[in-house]
């Protein structure tokens, strides 16, 4: 296929007026030429969501690999989404001002060469480093992802492109386990744990080639400036935040830790200060506050809070249980998280394609509803389970639960940003970004605290009557944040849904050619 077939050479009277001025550098595929430059942007997400928990599996066989002390596994998972989260806004921000493509191409060659990088730490130390800047290049890739979609993807195809990537996005999150099990397992070619970070490579480099080739460059309507000042206070309070719940519960919770935390929350009221007041001004803020005055952003970010707060939870007491509580091996306790994955594959196709255009935003309430079913399903289960449980008990609860994720991971991003203008698509794809990833922090950290004070508090010997207790006080929590998640998507529109696609006009027509 030509370039004259599947590009147009450039915007026309015709063309949705939001796109005006921010297909300022390339022009917008078509046909195949815009499948492959999804595939591209889907292939970056992918990489970087199972990076974000394909290394918790395998932390006991990198332990003896690296001969790793117990804080520096910790730092090994906590490095990457503190990292990612600190530089999310700022990596919107400079796609905003510099081109949405060249960032992010340079953060998916940033994030693949640092994935060889982890592959081949020679220390526990450099492997945490490494993490650390795999974690910003993914900050500076990831926020173009969604606003790229938006911008090669007119007003009525949009909600179900988001949906699409956001289902996939959280079948992704969700296999990270079970891929990080099967390739520590398979052992390929000797490396060991070694290659759930050097997979990335042929990947990165496929996605980049496409991304050259075919994901058009756009900017923001207006040239936004880089606040620095934002960017510092931003980034020191978010890490300030950050720090002491990722590590408090393994430092013991000292008062410096309490002490920087408060640190950080002031910090961030400033910072939402100061960002009022320029968008007040007629000044370009680093984040659009304004944005949460609209109730799909501001109810999507609710339900998005809620969701990624319980799954990063979720994911590690249930490896902990596993194979602490019930002595199975990383291949067993990772494969024992495919049934959710499956069931949130299908049902989050499901759920974007058709309960969302029919009963809108009910399908987010629905899904909530079936993941606390689901959870306390498994808690159940738990309840009587021991080293001799085999794993078909646990099938009921996973799949459910994931049944219940997967109604809700797709259409909430198209809910949330079908509606935002494009001039604001970075930021908003930032914000949203660094919501599930503020979340899934914050819900390790506390979920994760409560967990073990209940496996410190235990007296029994036997593993499974130790963590097993843990782990059901970690399930009830997640029901109970599901059943919040219900009632913050009753904040969307009654009228929030995917729209079909309209019958083709003359216009569309020319916008396809």
């Amino acid at each position: 296929m030509t370039a004259t077939a599947t590009t147009r050479p450039e915007p026309t009277e015709l063309d949705p007026p939001a796109l005006e001025g921010v297909i300022a550098r390339s022009a917008l595929p078509v046909g195949r030429a815009r499948t492959i430059a999804l595939l591209s942007l889907f292939l970056a997400s992918t990489m970087e969501l199972l990076d974000n928990t394909i290394v918790n599996v395998a932390l006991p066989t990198i332990e003896s690999g690296l001969g790793a002390t117990a804080s520096q596994l910790q730092w090994m998972v906590a490095a990457y989404p503190l990292a990612f989260a600190v530089g999310l806004i700022t990596g919107s921000r400079l796609g905003d001002l510099l081109g949405r493509k060249r960032m992010f191409v340079a953060g998916l060659v940033g994030f693949t060469v640092l994935s060889a990088a982890c592959g081949l730490a020679p220390t526990p130390e450099a492997l945490v480093v490494f993490r650390a800047l795999q974690g910003l290049a993914s900050a500076a890739m990831i926020p173009q992802v969604l606003s790229s979609i938006q911008v090669m993807y007119a007003p009525h195809e949009r909600a179900k492109a988001m949906g699409l990537f956001t289902g996939l996005a959280g079948t992704a999150a969700v296999a990270g386990p079970v891929v990080g099990a099967l390739l520590t397992e398979a052992d390929i070619l000797g490396i060991g744990w070694r290659s759930i970070f050097l997979v990335n490579v042929p990947v990165g480099v496929f996605a980049v080639v496409a991304a050259l080739r075919w994901v058009p460059e756009s900017v923001a309507v207006t040239r936004p400036r880089l606040d620095a000042r934002g960017v510092a206070l931003l980034a020191g309070s978010l890490l300030a935040v950050l720090y002491p719940l990722t590590m408090g519960r393994e430092l013991g919770w000292p008062a410096w830790v309490y002490a920087v935390m408060a640190v950080g929350v002031v910090g961030l009221v400033a910072f939402v200060s100061v960002q009022r007041r320029s968008e007040s001004s007629g000044r370009e803020p680093l984040v659009a506050l304004s944005l949460y005055r609209g109730r799909a952003f501001a109810a999507g970010s609710g339900v998005y809070t809620f969701m990624f707060a319980a799954m990063g939870a979720l994911f590690i007491a249930q490896t902990i249980y596993f194979q602490a509580g019930l002595g199975w091996s990383v291949l067993k306790a990772g494969l024992a998280g495919l049934p959710f994955a499956l069931t949130t594959t299908v049902t989050a196709g499901l759920g974007v394609a058709v309960l969302g255009p029919r009963i809108g935003r009910r399908v987010l309430m629905l899904g909530g509803a079936t993941w606390a079913v689901g959870a306390l399903v498994m808690a159940a289960t738990v309840h009587g389970a021991d080293a001799s449980t085999l794993t078909w008990a646990f099938l009921p609860g996973l799949m459910v639960s994931g049944a219940g994720f997967g109604l809700m991971v797709a259409p909430v991003g198209a809910f949330t940003l079908a509606d935002v203008p494009v001039e604001h698509a970075g930021s908003a794809s930032g914000l949203f970004s660094t919501t599930g990833q503020l979340a899934n922090a914050a819900g390790v950290a506390v979920i994760g605290t409560v967990f073990f004070s209940v496996v410190d508090a235990g007296s029994s010997r036997v593993p499974s009557e130790l963590f097993g207790p843990a782990f059901q006080v970690a399930l009830c929590i997640v029901a109970g944040l599901m059943v919040l998640a219900g009632l913050a998507a009753r904040a969307f529109p009654a009228t929030a849904g995917l729209a079909t696609a309209p019958e083709p006009t003359d216009d569309d027509h020319h916008q396809q050619g």
